[in-house]
């Protein structure tokens, strides 16, 4: 198979890992509903979601390091479309936590290894460019996923759409046995590759940056939603078109950053991501409760968001090649970390009654990782940098 029909079909897989990650966001009210809870409780399906991913993809790059990647990633859709069958099958709120903690487990090795794959497959000049396009899968989770989850939940209900991301996940499996050679296999991690990366200040810095980076996106996008009907009275509907939107632009970045990384470095093309969001944060807190601001705030979030995500993973590759493998698991898991406290922070806050605060707590995080970012250079090391890079001849 080539390796552009390798790239789409990781491209889908991402999509669907995305959309089973972060489903919830787009129906919390039927999902509280349905399941007799809270929305705080609703998106701590999310928070508890992102801890077990954030655990799960550094665990799971070592732990499955042996198996050919045309099995690991199959068999990862194949028990994320098994854990989402059971959550449309669950008769309460406990059994959806369970289902949902036992996919992600494995979900957790998607991204990561999909990127270190695909990074296998071709020349080293087109890394950056590839993991790009594979990471467009996320961007289309959220440009085309979010909304058709929001307005199936609303429709037809939130089994409906466990049953279909099941389906979807089942497809992907498939297809990726079908598009990856049985050979393709990246260096096998040891845990010296993990402390490789935990010792070197540059690559920790990044790290940093990509755990603010999304602490603060998602403590305002994973309760879209809720924040809207709070703010402004909207009703599903037009949250599924806010969610279309952050995905469009999402959509939009991450075909900006394919293009971008092969003529500017990753560290610039991440700042430009940044701006773009920060610019989005400063008026969704100085707009709140205006739909027009609040919609342009959205578009600006959306775009820098996968945009600066797959920059970070091109920066990790530029510091460090060899120890690829290691540093995007490790992205990864920092991303869900990211996760984790912008949805526990965001639902604190509406917990509290407080939906205009949410815009400002994000705008601190966002803020703080410009700090880091502004502390960095990028920089490539050379061959005797890397005599311990942590990973073993295949």
């Amino acid at each position: 198979m080539s390796h552009s029909f390798a790239k789409l079909v990781l491209l889908a897989g991402n999509f669907i890992t995305g959309l089973a990650i972060l489903a919830p966001a787009g129906m919390l009210a039927p999902l509280a509903e349905g399941l007799s809870v809270g929305i705080e409780d609703a998106g701590r399906l999310v928070t508890y979601g992102a801890i077990v991913l954030c655990l799960g993809a550094p665990l799971m790059a070592w732990a499955t390091a042996g198996i050919p990647r045309r099995w690991l990633l199959s068999g990862a859709l194949m028990i994320v479309a098994a854990g989402q069958i059971a959550s449309a099958l669950a008769p309460d709120y406990g059994t959806v936590v369970a289902a949902r903690l036992v996919q992600l487990a494995f979900a957790a090795v998607f991204t990561p290894q999909a990127a270190a794959t695909i990074a296998e497959m071709v020349p080293e000049n087109a890394r950056p460019a590839a993991i790009a396009t594979v990471f467009l899968g996320w961007s289309l989770s959220f440009a085309a996923g979010l909304p058709i989850v929001t307005w199936l939940s609303a429709w037809a209900g939130w089994r409906a759409v466990f049953w279909s991301v099941g389906a979807g996940a089942m497809v992907a499996a498939m297809l990726v046995a079908l598009a990856l050679p049985g050979r393709v296999s990246p260096p096998r991690l040891v845990l010296a590759g993990f402390l490789s990366v935990l010792r070197s200040r540059p690559l920790l810095k990044v790290l940093l940056a990509s755990l603010l980076f999304t602490a603060g996106q998602l403590t305002i996008f994973l309760y879209l939603a809720p924040l809207l009907a709070a703010l402004t009275g909207a009703g599903p509907h037009v949250a599924g078109l806010f969610f279309g939107l952050f995905g469009g632009a999402s959509l939009l970045g991450s075909v900006v950053a394919a293009r971008m990384v092969t003529k500017i470095a990753p560290r610039p093309a991440f700042v430009l991501a940044l701006t773009s969001t920060l610019a989005g944060a400063i008026l969704w807190s100085v707009g709140a409760g205006e739909t027009g601001a609040m919609a342009v705030a959205v578009a600006l979030l959306g775009c820098g968001f996968a945009w600066g995500n797959a920059m970070q993973q091109a920066r990790l590759n530029r510091e460090a090649p060899d120890l690829t493998g290691a540093s995007v698991a490790l992205n990864t898991s920092v991303i869900y970390v990211g996760q984790a406290i912008g949805s526990a922070t965001g639902g604190w806050i509406l917990a509290q009654g407080a939906a205009s605060h949410v815009g400002w707590a994000a705008l601190v995080m966002l803020t703080c990782c410009a700090v880091v970012v502004a502390a960095s250079r990028d920089g490539r090391r050379g061959p005797s940098d890397l005599a311990a890079v942590g990973t073993t001849p295949r």
